[in-house]
Parts: C-alpha cells; sequence; structure tokens
C-alpha cells in the first residue's frame, strides 16, 4: 500500500486536505507501526518518491503561508494536514538518518521560521506546535547534518560590531545564535505554565534535546542554561493548583534535567528527597506508564 498511497500523494496539491491528511497519517503510521525488519524497506520506499518528496516540501511552506491573524480555535483542515507533514518529515529524518536510506530528494527548511513558529507562536494550535518541536528535536539529535535537509535561513559569520564572547558563542552554537537559544528556552518555559499533557511532554523533550545539542557544542552554555533560576520559579509553578505532587511526568523529567547538568540552585537535596519519599509512598502499579518511565530515568540519574 505504501507504492500507492505515496505515488497518490505526489500526484496532490496542498490544498487538496481531504485527501492527503489521512494518506501522510497512514504513511506516517506505517513507518511506526510496521516490525523492524520492513521498516527499513518502509523508508526507502517514501524516500525514492521524488514527487512526494516535493508535496512535502509546499506543505512545510504553507506553515509560514497559512497563518491568518484571527485562526480558529479549533484545529483547522490545513492545520491538520501541517501537522501530519511535520510529523512525518520528522520521522523521515529519524529514520533515514538510522538506516542511511539513500536520498534521491532533499527538503529544504527556514531554520529561523521553525524557531520563530516556537518562539512567538502566533496562535498556533498546540498540536501544530508539538509537531514543529518535533520535527526541530530530529534536527537537533542529527546536529543540522541531515542529508535529508538543507538548512537555509542560518546565521552567518558574526559581525565584528558583536562583543567579541558572544561571537565566540555564536560561532560555537552554529546554525544558532545565543540570542535565539534564550529566545527559545524562554519560551519553552512560557509554554509549560499552560500545563497542558500534550504540550508539556513536547516541550520537556524539546528542552531536554536542546540542551543536551548544547552540550556537545559548548559546555558552559548548556550548564549556564540549565541554570538559570527561573527554571526554579517554573519548577514551583507546575507544582502549583491542583496536582502538588512531585510524580507528575513533566516534573519529573525536568528533575531529571537539572540533576543531570548539576544545577543545585535548581533542585536542592532536598527536593530531590521529597521525590524518593513520594515515590516510597506511592502505589507503583496505580502510576501511569509516563510517570514510571520519568520516575525511572529519575532515580537511574540520582
Amino acid at each position: 500500500l505504501l507504492f500507492p498511497v505515496s505515488n497518490l500523494c505526489g500526484k496532490c496539491r496542498p490544498r487538496d486536505t481531504d485527501l492527503l491528511q489521512p494518506s501522510l497519517n497512514f504513511l506516517y503510521w506505517s513507518l511506526h507501526q510496521t516490525t523492524p525488519c520492513s521498516q527499513q524497506r518502509a523508508v526507502a520506499v517514501l524516500l525514492s518518491n521524488v514527487s512526494l518528496l516535493e508535496l512535502l516540501q509546499k506543505v512545510l511552506e504553507c506553515t509560514w503561508l497559512w497563518s491568518p491573524p484571527s485562526r480558529p480555535a479549533y484545529l483547522s483542515s490545513e492545520d491538520a494536514l501541517l501537522c501530519s507533514g511535520w510529523l512525518l518529515v520528522a520521522s523521515l529524518l529519524l529514520y533515514q538518518h538510522r538506516y542511511n536510506t539513500e536520498v534521491h530528494q532533499t527538503l529544504s527548511v527556514d531554520l529561523t521560521e521553525v524557531l520563530n513558529a516556537v518562539i512567538f507562536r502566533n496562535k498556533k494550535p498546540i498540536l501544530l506546535l508539538v509537531s514543529i518541536m518535533q520535527f526541530l528535536r530530529a534536527v537537533l539529535r542529527q546536529n543540522f547534518s541531515s542529508s535529508l535537509l538543507v538548512i537555509v535561513g542560518q546565521n552567518t559569520a558574526p559581525s565584528a560590531t558583536q562583543p567579541q564572547p558572544s561571537s565566540l558563542q555564536d560561532t560555537a552554537l552554529h546554525p544558532l545564535a545565543m540570542q535565539q537559544v534564550f529566545s527559545l528556552v524562554v519560551s519553552l518555559q512560557n509554554l509549560l505554565v499552560h500545563k497542558d499533557l500534550l504540550l508539556s511532554q513536547a516541550v520537556v523533550a524539546c528542552l531536554e534535546t536542546l540542551v543536551e545539542y548544547l552540550y556537545v557544542k559548548n559546555q558552559d552554555v548548556a550548564l549556564h542554561v540549565a541554570s538559570q533560576p527561573w527554571h526554579r520559579f517554573l519548577l514551583f509553578t507546575l507544582l502549583s493548583g491542583d496536582q502538588k505532587s512531585f510524580l507528575q511526568p513533566e516534573v519529573l523529567r525536568l528533575m531529571t534535567l537539572f540533576v543531570r547538568y548539576q544545577s543545585s540552585n535548581i533542585i536542592s537535596q532536598k527536593e530531590i528527597s521529597q521525590v524518593i519519599r513520594e515515590a516510597a509512598e506511592a502505589n507503583i502499579a496505580e502510576l501511569s506508564e509516563a510517570t514510571s518511565c520519568a520516575l525511572h530515568l529519575f532515580l537511574s540519574q540520582v
């Protein structure tokens, strides 16, 4: 079925949302739900279809074109198609890298537009933000060096008028700039305050990947980002309200991040002890799978 469905997609235009959106969803789930031995073949089939990749290029570009000032509160058919497009491309990046699959057609993405979509949001639906963050995680994990992807809108060499320390940091973090990194971190923190489960999971995962990327590029910058005092305020904001327990997946993963990068000004021995005490008193069998995994990672890190 991958052959006819991918060929059908290649004959469509981005405006054919009723046909394209379920078709792209089918391709996405075919990649994720197939057996491991068939996954490599599925990736090869999709990456060899030049018409499909050209269609995906147009769909991604529509993200910046389909942004009316008064976006509806619900997920429109256009937004749903954009979600499917970004998720499929993120998956193709992941599996192309895993299997080193031959690429017949590259995709071009403006990094500034992607970052601004998260930083400024511009009333984009939560599901679309989550999909774009999945893509951002994929390119960060691959150090912006995927053979499937061409990054445009990159920062050029730092200007001579900039302070020298900032120039050195921007060069080390290329294609990101320090200002973009801090703007992105602040925006991710603000998105976490919404306390939407799906959004929280995506935001924490994106923050984890971003700090990992920074640590490889420049350890001082990564540790500086991980130890921002605002993180502590964010942590206790997440603990306010009805759910005051530390045993929330996004809270546990955030604390794991701070422990990993030794941000003792954000999480103290007192908070670590409280998590362990709550875990000891909890009925482990009643915890959700997400909470159990997050708790396991936290305890392992400690």
